[in-house]
Order: structure tokens, then C-alpha cells, then sequence
């Protein structure tokens, strides 16, 4: 059901599901919003979360820190019937999952005006939400360690770092986006195979220290416990910037991907009106610069103005888009299952 809709109608409560959430009373215009947890979390609530509040001190917002978006995306799931959640932020993938069984309400403009402001890309064919924020793949190494710095992906497959290689394996969107980039510096096209990728990431398996670094991959090289990892560029640059030297990212020759990571209203929860508002904020032009000077994603509102430095350390920078991976992300969501099952067959097993 539309969102229009549900605003005319309202929503029906339910019984809790989670301890985390208290009852909704009646004059109540409190929200949950299900996003990241970490430097995410810490970021998200001094750029966006808390000056919404006091902009709407009507509307209370309370932060569910999720591990994933998998972990997200199963929880919307076990309470499909009485939603405890209002708004939540997946990968695109996942959240075109979550459409398919029906969990988001389908936006328009008409309810959240600030989606005409978006980028084309902000809106996905098939997929109900928008996109909150855009990231690309890149490189992250020791500087103290891996000397010289490196400029291309293939030195994943260098025997010099076997044992010192940190990435968070399938079906995290890195796995999944580290076998997209493997295929391509192979010659693939994953359009029509990822074979190449594949069979590329499984040679560099026995030199992987961990497909799963916690609690991230950034903490592993800053910590001492790894030299080289795949990560996201906006984590990367604020990571870097309080490492003292000890973590650095790059955007290797060969080019990278842009993430879009998704935020959606949930069907069925209990407080429509106050979500709309939250979304048409956290999608307005002013929230998307605000998040871009703190934490380097590259925004959606095409109107927004955050500064040039921010700016040129995100994606949106001409030299890096000149080097994007173009990833037709609905088509990736039909591969995926795929992905998962080669992963566990061909990459897991080569240890």
C-alpha cells in the first residue's frame, strides 16, 4: 500500500517483537529507524538524526543499530505482521528483496516532496524506497606496511600479504561487490558471467586472514591484524583521518563500484505521518550536505551543496566517476542467490 495512502487511512499497531521498542501511545509520535551501527550510527545521529529533532521536537526518532543489512532485512521479515520498525536503510540488493515479499510501502512525491530533488540513480527500477546515500569500493592498506602504496586490486593476489588480507566474504555487499570487481580486472563481464570473479577470488582465498573481520575490516589494518582489505570509501576517508598514518584508501587504475544504500518505509507501521516527514527530510538537499561533510558519502539530492573538500573526497568527483564500474544493481539482485552458492562451494572450501 502506497504511502499516500496509509496517510489518509493510518496504521495499525501490533505486539511488540523486540525488547527495544516501547508501546506506542496514543498522542506518541516516536519512530524507530533501523541503519548501521558504529561509526555509521555516531555520524548519522550528529549530522541528521538529532538536528531532525530539534527542527520537529514533535517527532521523536530512536536509532536501532543493526549489524547488516542482511540482519536488517531478517528482522523486517520476523516481524512482517506487526512491525516494530518505521524506516530502515539496506543495500539495494537487499532492499529490492524486501520489496518483492511486500515489506515496503511504495514512495511518490506527492508525500515525500524531496524525491523530486533526487539523482536518476536515487530511484531503482523495482525497488519502493530511495537512496539515502552513495559509496564506492576501494583499496584499504597499511601504510607503514604496504610500501609502495598500491595503485591496482591485484595486489589481493600478492603472496607478500598471504595471511594479512581482510574481507568481509558473500553475501556482504563487499564479498559480493570484490567478486564483481575480480571478474572485471579478469576480463569478465558479469552481465552475462561471473566466473571470472569467481574463480579470481578463490585464488586469493588461502592468502585471506578473515572473510569475516570484526568488528570491521578498517579496525583489522588500524589494529595491526591485516595489511590489506576491500572496503567503502566514505568509512575509509574518516577512518583514515584518525588513524594516525595507520590505515589509508585508494581508488585503484582499474576503476571501482558505486554502493547505493537504500532507505525505505516499512509497511504497516505505526506512525505514517511522522515517517513521511522523516523521510522527506533525510532526503531533503540540507541532511544530504550535512552527511557528506561528516562522513564523505556522496550525496543523492542532486541539490545539495556540501563543501568542495567533502565533496572531492567522495565518489562524485569527475576522476573518480570516470572510473565506475557501471553495475546495473537489480540485475546483480537476481545473480546474487548465484554469487552465495559459489561462494560457499568454490571460495569458502579454499583455506
Amino acid at each position: 500500500m502506497p504511502i499516500t495512502r496509509r496517510l489518509l487511512t493510518g496504521a495499525t499497531g501490533g505486539l511488540l517483537a523486540a525488547p527495544w521498542i516501547r508501546p506506542a501511545a496514543a498522542e506518541d509520535r516516536t519512530i524507530t529507524f533501523a541503519a548501521y551501527s558504529g561509526i555509521f550510527e555516531e555520524n548519522y545521529r550528529a549530522a541528521v538524526i538529532e538536528p531532525f529533532m530539534r527542527t520537529h521536537p514533535g517527532i521523536k526518532v530512536n536509532y536501532y543499530a543493526g549489524a547488516s543489512s542482511a540482519a536488517t532485512l531478517g528482522l523486517l521479515r520476523a516481524q512482517k505482521t506487526a512491525p516494530q520498525i518505521d524506516v530502515a536503510v539496506l543495500d539495494v540488493t537487499l532492499a529490492k528483496a524486501g520489496t518483492d515479499e511486500g515489506l515496503f510501502d511504495t514512495l511518490d512525491a506527492a508525500a515525500v516532496p524531496a524525491l523530486a530533488q533526487l539523482s536518476p540513480m536515487a530511484l531503482q527500477q523495482g525497488v519502493a524506497g530511495a537512496a539515502l546515500t552513495f559509496d564506492n569500493l576501494v583499496l584499504l592498506y597499511a601504510p607503514e606496511t604496504v610500501k609502495p602504496a598500491p595503485t591496482s586490486w591485484r595486489v589481493l593476489w600478492d603472496k607478500a600479504y598471504a595471511g594479512q588480507i581482510a574481507v568481509a566474504g558473500v553475501p556482504d555487499i563487499v564479498g559480493v561487490s570484490t567478486v564483481l570487481i575480480a571478474n572485471k580486472i579478469n576480463g569478465g563481464d558479469y552481465r552475462t558471467s561471473v566466473e571470472k570473479g569467481i574463480a579470481a577470488v578463490a585464488d586469493m582465498a588461502p592468502g585471506v586472514l578473515t572473510w569475516d573481520p570484526k568488528p570491521d575490516a578498517y579496525s583489522f589494518i588500524i589494529n595491526g591484524q591485516a595489511a590489506l582489505a576491500v572496503g567503502w570509501n566514505a568509512r575509509g576517508q574518516i577512518y583514515s583521518q584518525g588513524s594516525g598514518g595507520k590505515l589509508a584508501a585508494v581508488l585503484p587504475d582499474e576503476g571501482s563500484l558505486f554502493q547505493i544504500n537504500m532507505v525505505e518505509a516499512i509497511k504497516g507501521g505505526r506512525q505514517p505521518e511522522a515517517t513521511r516527514v522523516f523521510l522527506d527530510y533525510i532526503l531533503g538537499a540540507e541532511a544530504q550536505a550535512a552527511f557528506t561533510n561528516r562522513m564523505f558519502y556522496a550525496p543523492t539530492n542532486a541539490q545539495a551543496r556540501p563543501g568542495a573538500e567533502a565533496l572531492a573526497r567522495t565518489a562524485s568527483s569527475p576522476e573518480r566517476m570516470a572510473r565506475m564500474l557501471d553495475v546495473d544493481w537489480m540485475a546483480v539482485a537476481r545473480i546474487r542467490d548465484g554469487i552465495t552458492d559459489q561462494w560457499r562451494r568454490r571460495v569458502l572450501t579454499r583455506r
